[in-house]
């Protein structure tokens, strides 16, 4: 499969899982070291919006930086990958490819649809029955996204495209509702 190469200032849904869908997070301390190679390779050639850490796959939604080169940005999100990939193998002992493949992205160039991945990433947890309630899931970035700690994701930005933070925790809320509803269908 021929992927399109990853361009600057631009919205990219960036998402793998598990070779074979095995786990590739399995302890806490996994989740935390994954975002902190976030911070060191992804935050230099982008900024992130939302984000979620399932125990098996995760998703990304970042923007790239202007005026970055698209081989500097292709090479900093695989060194997010390649980096993680070693360390997990040498912790658990085990050899071969951590994720199913290269990391797949789909370019985002509609606000509708911009709109659509945030909410989706915000509330795969409760998609994938991890929890029922959105904000009882620690690995996904709307706790940040509704607080007024300090953090690396681009809150505001995130916040402004719903009109303002009660109307975006308003989006979040109907969208589990309906995922509820439908797992008991």
């Amino acid at each position: 499969m021929k992927y399109e190469p990853i361009v600057s200032d631009s919205f990219y849904h960036i998402y793998n899982c598990g070779n074979n869908k095995e786990d590739i997070f399995v302890e806490d301390r996994n989740y935390k070291y994954f975002l902190e190679l976030v911070k060191k390779y992804v935050i230099p050639i982008a900024d992130i919006w939302s984000y979620c850490l399932l125990k098996n796959h995760f998703h990304l939604l970042i923007r790239t930086k202007e005026d970055v080169e698209s081989k500097k940005l292709s090479q900093g999100i695989s060194n997010l990958f390649n980096t993680y990939a070693k360390s997990f193998n040498k912790a658990y002992r085990r050899t071969g490819s951590l994720f199913k493949d290269r990391f797949s992205r789909i370019k985002i160039e509609k606000e509708s649809y911009l709109k659509t991945v945030i909410i989706y990433i915000n509330t795969n947890a409760v998609h994938h029955g991890f929890v029922e309630r959105v904000e009882d899931y620690e690995h996904s970035s709307y706790k940040a996204l509704i607080s007024d700690k300090e953090t690396l994701l681009k809150r505001k930005c995130v916040i402004e495209l719903f009109g303002e933070k009660e109307n975006f925790k308003f989006v979040i809320k109907r969208k589990q509702t309906i995922i509820g509803e439908l797992a008991l269908e």
